[in-house]
C-alpha cells in the first residue's frame, strides 16, 4: 500500500486530497475547528501525550496511512497516534449508528463514556458498530488511534438512524418564529432558525382562522420544506389568521409546533384586465404597446411585463419598447394595479421585432486599381435585399522592429449607398502595399468584422516610390 503522507506546512489542496483534511498548522499555533469538522492531533507516541507534532481540521475520519510516516519528517514510522475530538449540537437527538475500523488500535467515545474498544495490534483491519441513543443538546464525540507496526488505517463514522420503526423522537420544536405581512401583496413572510437535527428533514407550516382548531398545512405539503423562510398568501377575506411552523425529520417524527403567530388579512377585489392589447412596431424598431382600460374607476397604474419579467409601471393606456432584438419574439402582458395594490389578471399580447441578426455575406468580385489620385475599388454588388450602405477597410503593415508585424486595418469614414459598386479612395501615391475590403451593412446593423476569416480583401500597390523609413 501506499502510505498518505502530511507535511506539517502542507497546502489545503494536498490535506483534501488526502482524507478529507481541511487545514493544516504547525504544532506551535493553535488551531480551532468549527463543528462539524473533527479536530486531528498527531502525537508521535502511541500514548497521544505530550504536545501534539501536527494539528489539523478534518471533515470525515477516513485516513490510509500505509507504511509510512502519516506527516514527513514530523512522526516516526511506527508507533504514532492520533486524536480527533467533535463537539456538535445534535438537536433532539435520536438514534444512532456508529462504526469504526482500524489498522491498529481505536477508541471511541461519547462524552466521556467510552463506547467503541478495540485497542490491539493487528495485521488486519478490526470493524466494529454500535447503536446509540443520543440526548438532545451538545456532545463530544472523541476517538483515540495508535498504530504500532506495518500498515495503518483509520475510519470512523456516525450517522442518525431514521426508520420510522426504530426513530420515535420528535425534532424540537423551530426558534426565532416570526411573520411579517406585507398588505399591498397579501403575502405572509414566515422566517425561523434552522434546526440542529441531523436526520431533519425539513419544515412544514400551518395556519388556521382564528376561532377554530383546524390547521391547514400551506407549506410542504408534499415534502418538507428545506428553507428556512416561506412566503404565503392567505384568503384575502379581512379575517385574522395564525401561523405556526412545526419540524419534521426523516422517520416522518413531527415537532410541537411553534407558539401562533397572528395576521389579519385585507380585503382585496382585483380590477378587470386591461381590454384589447396591442403590440405594433414603431419607427425605432421597437413595440408601442396600447389598451383600454378596464371598466374599474379606481385603477391607479399598469404593470408592462416582458416575457414574465416587470419592464415598468404606467399610468397611461399605452407603453413604447425600444431598441429591441431583431428577428426576436417578445410576449407581452399588461395588468391593472388599483389603488389598494390589487393586480389584476393579464392581457397578453405577442410582437416580433423585424430583421434578423446575420451579417451580410462577403463581397465579391473586388478589384483595386492604383492612380495618380488614389486607389479606385471596384466590386459586385451584394445581391441581398436588405442592405443599407457599404464600408471601405484599408490594411497597413505594422513593423515596430522590435518583432511585432502585421496588417493593421480600419475603417474609412464614408458610408456609400446600397447601389454602390465603386469608390475612390484619395490617398497620395507613394508606392505602399496595401489591401482594401468592402463590407455591406444591412438595415438592421448587421456587417461583417474586419478580422472575419471569410473577409475579401485584395492587395494594391501604391504608385509612386515607398517612401523612406
Amino acid at each position: 500500500m501506499t502510505r498518505t503522507r502530511l507535511s506539517a506546512l502542507a497546502t489545503t489542496a494536498a490535506l483534501v486530497a488526502s482524507g478529507g483534511l481541511l487545514t493544516a498548522t504547525p504544532a506551535a499555533a493553535a488551531v480551532t475547528c468549527n463543528s462539524p469538522l473533527w479536530k486531528a492531533e498527531y502525537y508521535a507516541n502511541t500514548t497521544l501525550t505530550g504536545t501534539p507534532k501536527l494539528t489539523t481540521c478534518d471533515s470525515v475520519i477516513s485516513e490510509n496511512y500505509g507504511l509510512g510516516d502519516p506527516a514527513v519528517t514530523t512522526l516516526p514510522k511506527d508507533n504514532f497516534g492520533v486524536r480527533w475530538t467533535l463537539t456538535r449540537d445534535f438537536g433532539s437527538g435520536g438514534p444512532f449508528t456508529f462504526t469504526a475500523e482500524a489498522q491498529d488500535g481505536i477508541r471511541v467515545s461519547l462524552d466521556g463514556v467510552r463506547k467503541i474498544d478495540l485497542w490491539k495490534n493487528n495485521s488486519t483491519t478490526q470493524k466494529k458498530t454500535v447503536d446509540l441513543t443520543i440526548p438532545s443538546g451538545r456532545h463530544t464525540i472523541v476517538v483515540h488511534y495508535v498504530t504500532w507496526t506495518g500498515a495503518a488505517n483509520v475510519k470512523v463514522a456516525y450517522t442518525p438512524r431514521t426508520s420510522a420503526t426504530v426513530d420515535k423522537i420528535r425534532p424540537l420544536t423551530p426558534a426565532g418564529f416570526t411573520v411579517a405581512y406585507d398588505k399591498t401583496l397579501n403575502q405572509v413572510t414566515s422566517r425561523w432558525t434552522a434546526n440542529k437535527e441531523m436526520d431533519l428533514a425539513g419544515y412544514r407550516v400551518y395556519r388556521r382562522l382564528t376561532g377554530t382548531t383546524a390547521w391547514s398545512r400551506v407549506g410542504g405539503t408534499t415534502s418538507p420544506l428545506t428553507a428556512t423562510t416561506f412566503t404565503n398568501s392567505p384568503p384575502p377575506t379581512g379575517q385574522a389568521y395564525a401561523y405556526e411552523i412545526r419540524a419534521v425529520d426523516k422517520a416522518g417524527n413531527e415537532s410541537v409546533g411553534t407558539v401562533d403567530l397572528p395576521i389579519t388579512s385585507v380585503d382585496r377585489t382585483a380590477p378587470g384586465a386591461p381590454i384589447g392589447l396591442k403590440a405594433v412596431e414603431n419607427a425605432l424598431r421597437g413595440v408601442d404597446l396600447t389598451w383600454t382600460a378596464p371598466t374599474a374607476t379606481d385603477v391607479a397604474a399598469y404593470r408592462v411585463y416582458s416575457d414574465g419579467t416587470l419592464v415598468d409601471t404606467v399610468t397611461a393606456t399605452a407603453y413604447s419598447n425600444q431598441w429591441l432584438t431583431p428577428g426576436t419574439t417578445y410576449a407581452y402582458t399588461v395588468r391593472a394595479v388599483d389603488r389598494a395594490g390589487n393586480v389584476s389578471a393579464a392581457a397578453s399580447a405577442s410582437f416580433t421585432r423585424s430583421g434578423d441578426l446575420v451579417a451580410p455575406a462577403p463581397i465579391t468580385g473586388l478589384k483595386a486599381t492604383p492612380r495618380e489620385d488614389g486607389v479606385f475599388l471596384e466590386w459586385t454588388p451584394s445581391p441581398e435585399s436588405d442592405v443599407k450602405y457599404y464600408r471601405i477597410y484599408r490594411a497597413e503593415w505594422y513593423d515596430n522592429g522590435e518583432g511585432e508585424t502585421g496588417w493593421v486595418a480600419y475603417k474609412l469614414g464614408d458610408y456609400l449607398g446600397p447601389d454602390a459598386s465603386s469608390y475612390l479612395h484619395g490617398s497620395a501615391p507613394d508606392g505602399e502595399n496595401v489591401l482594401y475590403g468592402v463590407v455591406a451593412t444591412d438595415t438592421w446593423g448587421n456587417e461583417m468584422d474586419a478580422t472575419d476569416p471569410g473577409m475579401n480583401w485584395v492587395e494594391v500597390t501604391e504608385l509612386g516610390t515607398p517612401e523612406a523609413g
